[in-house]
């Protein structure tokens, strides 16, 4: 998918301001990593692991948790030498982190699974590395909220599939089983990622949740 097909003419409109960084971010110093977020009003990690054997059993284990902690370390860094007077109007930081739906919400409002599914779930913990990271990533994430220069919100996605960009919505907890209740495009997680970050009601409705996406059909 396009970013003209998510956000209309926006490859137009923010082609000058975009900087693009090749690098594994594990491999960025703090100092680089601080720059690549200085002054950027969100920031966004849609990290993963390669769906491979190496992906999931290899190093980096802890991809996307290290990578959210590095990530709000720097914005917190950042934000720490402002002047609380002088930028009382600056807004909070926004960081936005993709999880899945087959990881709990800490803070306990998710429905109970079926005695089957918590069984899969126990498994797939114990045997699928990734998922276990996603897990720490969502419960690190959840622990941030001392500061007020940083908000946040966790994106949880069902069942990741190709396709355009169409009518989503956002739930407070999962909806149905674990697998095979729905399905989300790509494009519009990207989607719901941009419209949380432009436009502001739907930023305070959703900040420090973790909403479950789903299409619309």
């Amino acid at each position: 998918n396009s970013l003209d097909e998510i956000v209309p003419k926006s490859s137009e409109d923010f082609a000058k301001s975009l900087e693009v960084t090749e690098a594994s971010i594990l491999d960025l110093s703090d100092e680089e990593l601080q720059k690549a977020t200085k002054d950027c009003d969100a920031v966004v990690s849609c990290l993963g692991h390669n769906m491979t054997f190496k992906g999931m059993y290899g190093h980096p284990r802890r991809l996307v948790s290290d990578a959210a902690r590095r990530l709000c370390e720097a914005i917190e860094k950042n934000r720490s030498g402002e002047d609380d007077k002088v930028d009382e109007s600056k807004k909070a930081t926004k960081f936005i982190l993709m999880g899945s739906d087959g990881v709990a919400n800490p803070a306990g409002g998710d429905d109970k699974r079926s005695l089957g599914e918590r069984i899969v779930l126990f498994l797939i913990r114990c045997l699928v590395p990734p998922h276990r990271d996603n897990e720490a990533a969502a419960a690190y994430i959840f622990s941030k909220t001392d500061n007020p220069k940083l908000e946040w919100t966790v994106v949880r996605p069902t069942d990741l599939i190709n396709g355009s960009v169409s009518k989503y919505q956002l739930f407070d907890k999962p909806q149905g089983s674990l697998f095979g209740s729905g399905a989300a495009t790509r494009a519009n997680v990207a989607k719901s990622m941009v419209d949380l970050i432009l436009t502001d009601d739907l930023w305070e409705e959703w900040k420090f949740k973790m909403p479950v996406l789903h299409d619309l059909n």
